[in-house]
This record gives structure tokens, C-alpha cells and sequence, in this order.
């Protein structure tokens, strides 16, 4: 049977009529005021009077509706938007397919709990992800509000299952802000800072290189912790926050055998580079490693509130009935947002034109990078999830504000790089208009 092999949207334009009324005709960016306008201004204004100070905020914009990678603020500009709410918006803004879904789940059911009771949708969630599973053998899955949450449940079940209490992530790694998973976090001391003691028991060792293994097997395993009382090693394949650095070809195998070797978990937090973000449904598809565990939120529903961990059958059934549960988690309206994201991720070819458009993104940046050798320092990514390393962070944050006022929204990761992660619908045209802003701003 011939299969049939989805149009990406990179190879097809967008019809004008597809497009919502406001949208038709604009180009994108277009920008009618100055930057930030009144009205996103009053809202800014607004928001520091009143919400916690500890938001970090990366530039003034107020998005107010958006669709697939054109975000309109308050005062009716319209932005490319690189960034996706930080990898989040997979299936674009306000995919018609997700909205739909939303709409018709909301006017049934909002809510009913499935941590007490069997939520139909819930285990339909659960089985539509085990089907994408990048480990052999039957799986269970868990869901939740967020990643972080996805983190911590991840966590518990590693001690419980494997009886051991200690647990190692990688330095650069950002696995969340909740007491575990910040403590596993290790890519700014700014995330630690104020919040100690930390959760006991977590280590952490050099990422993606030979040293790893160095620190692990002569530093960690014989100075601080034996290995079997090791219960896991969280892992992002490719360091989000860090500065989306993606480890040399082989490095996630060697630490699948040391994980081997000793009985250690290996799990993977996929919340950044899942969801078809690096042109596979799993980024540690590319290594051929299989976690034990691994972690998704952000791009799973499209921009609704859905994380969830998937593990090896055996590990989430040594677990006994109130273990761990969530009032909210896997809600019936963010479940609905997650099947049909994962539909419209594999019926529109969307792994596909991540890496049709994301290596179309990498060859633009390095012809860049070429010609600003002083300022750019390293492209590097995967699919369509990609880090322009800059000399200095000062020149990275530049770049970052003149992209903004120029109507291209892309963020900051790590110490010194910027993060380009649109939208998975992104097209060809787009892209080559984002590379235009991008070439401007390092410019200057």
C-alpha cells in the first residue's frame, strides 16, 4: 500500500481566505505605531503595578490574538512570531483544528477529575501518547498541568520504583521552577538563589561532552555517591534554556550504557524538544537511545495547560492507587488541545516541515554568521529548534530588542545565545522574512 505523504507547509501558500478577517491583506510584520504603542504600553504599565515582581519579562509586548506565526498586540501590529510562546504554539496560533476541539470539549464537559474517577478523554490522551512512545515494550502515562509538574511526578517515580535517593541532572539544564524540579535545574544561579536549602540529594555533572562520563565515573561515583543509590539521570537531548545545545553524535548512547551499567533510570525531559519540534516526535529519536521515562509539556497542546510523563509499563505500575495524582491535570479541555495537536502534527507533515524549514533557518543563519564572524559565534539546532550563540550577552540582548522593534519576536536562552522556535506551520516565505529581520538586527 502506497503511502501517502503529507504537503508541508513550507511547499504550499498559505489561501487568503483561510486567514481570519483581521489578517487578510496585512503583511507580516506590519507595524502601525511605535514599539511599544499606547495601548500595549497601559497594559505594561498595568501589569508591573500589580503582578509578581518575579516575572522576567524579555520585552514589552502585549500579544492580544494571534494565528499561526503572526501574533497582533493591543495596538494592532503585527509580529513574526520566532519564539511561540516559548515553544509552545506547535500547531501554530489558534490552529482552526485545536480551536474546534476546544470549543466542542468546553460547551460538553470542562472538568471532572481523573485522578478519582475515569475520565474518558484522559486515558484516550494517554493511549494517543503511548502510541508515540520512543521505547520498546507497553508504557503508561500520566498527565499534568504543566512541565514542571511533569518533572516532579518523574522524580517521584524514579525514588519510589527504584528504592534509591539520589538523583543526577546536567548542568545548563532548566527541568522547572517547583522545588524539585528547580533544584534539578542548574542553568542560572538566579534560579536557586533565595530558595535554599534545596532538595536534598540531587547532583550534577558537565553536559554533552567527554567530561561527562570523566565526572560521573571519577568525581560523583567516587567521591559523593554510590552508583546504585543512584535512582535516575534527567536529561534534556538537546539543553533548552541552556542555550539549546545539542550533544555530539554518540554521547547520548554512552550515558544510556552508564545508566545500564549501574541500574540507573535514564529520563528524558522532552518539554522544549518534544512534540515534533526536531522534525521527529521525540528529539532522542535522533540518538536511537531509549529513556526509561520521558517528559512533554509546552508544545503538546498547542498552548494549553498539558504535561505528562510516559514510562516503561513495569516502573508506573510499582506504584500503588494515591501515590501521586492531580486535581487538574489532563483536563478535559487540554486533552482535547492534545489529540487534535498530535493529529494535526502527523496529518499536516508537520515533522516534516520542521526539517525542511528549520534546515532551511540554519543555512540562512550561518551565511550570517559568516559575514558577522565577530559577533555570531556558533548556529547550531536541530528541526526547528535553533540557538545563534553571540560573543557577548550584551550583543545577544541587542540583537533580541532590535529584532522586537522591528517586529520579529525571537528570546534569549543560556548565557549569550538566541533561541528561534516558530511555530511548527511555519513556511518558507516566513522563514526567509525572519531571516531578513534577523541579518538587520545583528547588523545593527
Amino acid at each position: 500500500m502506497t503511502q501517502t505523504i503529507p504537503t508541508t507547509p513550507a511547499e504550499q501558500p498559505v489561501p487568503e481566505q483561510s486567514l481570519p478577517e483581521w489578517l487578510r491583506g496585512r503583511p507580516v510584520p506590519e507595524l502601525r505605531t511605535a514599539i511599544p504603542g499606547p495601548l500595549s504600553s497601559a497594559v505594561v504599565e498595568r501589569d508591573l503595578a500589580i503582578t509578581s515582581r518575579s516575572l522576567p519579562r524579555a520585552y514589552p509586548l502585549a500579544p492580544q490574538r494571534g494565528h499561526g506565526c503572526a501574533i497582533e498586540d493591543a495596538d494592532g501590529n503585527l509580529f513574526l512570531d520566532f519564539n511561540a510562546g516559548i515553544a509552545v504554539n506547535s500547531t501554530g496560533h489558534c490552529h482552526p483544528a485545536v480551536v474546534t476541539a476546544v470549543q466542542e470539549q468546553a460547551a460538553a464537559l470542562l472538568h471532572y477529575s481523573a485522578s478519582d474517577f475515569f475520565l474518558p478523554i484522559y486515558s484516550q490522551m494517554c493511549a494517543a501518547l503511548a502510541e508515540t512512545a520512543p521505547m520498546s515494550g507497553p508504557v503508561r502515562v500520566f498527565l499534568s498541568n504543566s512541565g514542571a509538574e511533569a518533572v516532579e511526578g518523574a522524580l517521584k517515580l524514579a525514588r519510589y520504583a527504584t528504592k534509591r535517593p539520589y538523583v543526577i541532572s546536567f548542568y545548563g539544564a532548566f527541568h522547572g521552577r517547583t522545588m524539585g524540579a528547580v533544584t534539578l535545574t542548574a542553568s542560572k544561579s538566579k534560579y536557586h538563589k533565595g530558595f535554599g536549602p534545596l532538595l536534598p540529594g540531587v547532583l550534577h555533572a558537565p553536559y554533552g561532552d567527554d567530561s561527562t562520563f570523566e565526572h560521573l565515573e571519577n568525581v560523583l561515583f567516587r567521591y559523593e555517591v554510590a552508583p546504585d543509590e543512584v535512582a535516575a539521570i534527567f536529561v534534556e537531548p538537546i539543553q533548552g534554556e541552556g542555550g539549546y545545545l545539542v550533544p555530539p553524535a554518540g554521547w547520548m548512547a554512552r550515558l544510556r550504557e552508564l545508566c545500564d551499567k549501574h541500574g540507573i533510570l535514564l529520563i528524558a525531559d522532552e518539554v522544549q524538544s518534544g512534540a515534533g519540534r526536531t522534525g521527529k516526535m521525540w528529539a532522542i529519536e535522533h540518538t536511537g537511545v531509549e529513556p526509561d521515562i520521558l517528559i512533554s509539556a509546552k508544545g503538546l497542546a498547542s498552548g494549553l495547560p498539558l504535561g505528562a510523563f510516559l514510562a516503561r509499563a513495569e516502573l508506573m505500575e510499582s506504584w500503588p492507587a494515591g501515590a501521586h495524582g492531580s486535581t487538574y491535570g489532563g483536563s478535559p479541555v487540554a486533552c482535547a488541545a492534545g489529540l487534535a495537536t498530535l493529529d494535526v502534527i502527523r496529518s499536516e507533515g508537520l515533522m516534516e516541515n520542521a526539517t525542511q524549514v528549520g534546515q532551511l533557518l540554519l543555512d540562512g543563519l550561518r551565511k550570517i554568521q559568516a559575514e558577522h564572524p565577530d559577533k555570531i559565534v556558533d548556529v547550531r539546532g536541530v528541526g526547528l529548534m535553533i540557538g545563534v550563540e553571540f560573543a557577548t550577552a550584551d550583543e545577544a540582548a541587542e540583537v533580541q530588542r532590535r529584532a522586537f522593534e522591528s517586529g520579529l519576536l525571537v528570546l534569549e536562552c543560556g548565557e549569550s545565545a538566541i533561541r528561534l522556535s516558530p511555530p511548527l506551520v511555519v513556511t518558507a516565505g516566513e522563514a526567509q522574512k525572519a531571516l531578513s529581520l534577523f541579518a538587520a538586527a545583528v547588523a545593527g
